[in-house]
């Protein structure tokens, strides 16, 4: 059933990351990360998709279970929590991505047992807090589909309703795997990016983020986590999974754009260098519910 998990007021900086992706890795690195900037897991949130393509589903889920973090649901633990025959990923059927999602989500599903999927089941659709007189909404892809690709290139009147609708004052969320921040009328859209997979830019480096208030109002900064992806991609390797995502590890580029607008697709190869953005704090804004 889906609930909301409402954590109040958060009064220092703010972690966020998403897609751990079975990268065991990745996962351990960024917890590490986190520890090593002094944010605290109550303040260490995740955007979902704790399992998907790489090789060690239930030592992720273990990891990030026993770590306590905010954990908002992704479709892959919407999917395999219910045992559904797909991961609802939201790929065009019988494209590549759609074709290697079979092998990764047979491989997730094998490896997961009763209380992995009760775990799953169990977390909130959507996470809600507020930071520096903000009010913000945490979900997966979008507030209005779990599964719904937002790019930084999807046009902003697409935008604006879907922040309407969570009634705050903006959109923190995962998903599409590329880290963006707009600020479309003085409100939020922010995508952390994800940590189990590189970000197409060429680089083996993955994705998270910082939200620091202060006087002048909430600093956004993206910020890159390096970790050991050759032992990763390794793992995947010696669990049969596909070649192609054990490559992408190692290249930082993914087999395919089949998922991406024109823009993003462009972009590919290029090492992302995404600035710090200030969110004003003397923007007209909404009060919190």
């Amino acid at each position: 059933m889906a609930r909301t998990l409402h954590l109040g007021v958060l009064d220092g900086p703010v972690l966020i990351f998403g897609g751990p992706y079975s990268n065991l890795e990745a996962t351990r690195a960024m917890l590490a990360q986190a520890e090593s900037l002094g944010v605290p897991r109550d303040r260490t949130i995740c955007t979902g998709d704790v399992v998907a393509y790489c090789a060690a589903p239930r030592e992720c889920v273990e990891v990030i279970a026993e770590a306590n973090l905010p954990v908002v649901m992704g479709n892959c633990e919407e999917s395999l929590g219910a045992g559904l025959d797909d991961c609802g990923c939201g790929f065009d059927p019988g494209g590549t991505c759609d074709r290697l999602a079979a092998d990764w989500y047979s491989y997730a599903a094998g490896q997961l047992d009763h209380s992995a999927r009760v775990w799953m089941l169990d977390l909130p659709s959507r996470i809600t807090f507020d930071i520096g007189g903000r009010h913000l909404a945490v979900v997966h892809g979008a507030p209005s589909e779990i599964n719904r690709f937002i790019f930084a290139s999807t046009d902003q009147s697409e935008k604006r309703p879907e922040i309407d609708a969570t009634g705050c004052d903006g959109v923190v969320c995962g998903h599409s795997g590329l880290p963006f921040t707009q600020l479309i009328e003085g409100r939020l859209w922010h995508n952390a990016g994800v940590i189990g997979l590189p970000a197409n830019d060429g680089t083996r480096r993955t994705w998270f983020s910082l939200l620091t208030p202060g006087q002048d109002g909430l600093t956004i900064e993206h910020r890159a986590l390096d970790y050991a992806a050759g032992p990763a991609a390794a793992a995947m390797r010696a669990a049969g999974l596909p070649e192609e995502y054990a490559q992408a590890l190692e290249t930082g580029l993914w087999d395919n754009c089949e998922i991406l607008p024109a823009s993003e697709t462009a972009a590919r190869g290029i090492p992302l260098a995404p600035p710090p953005i200030l969110w004003p704090a003397s923007d007209t804004h909404r009060s919190a519910a």
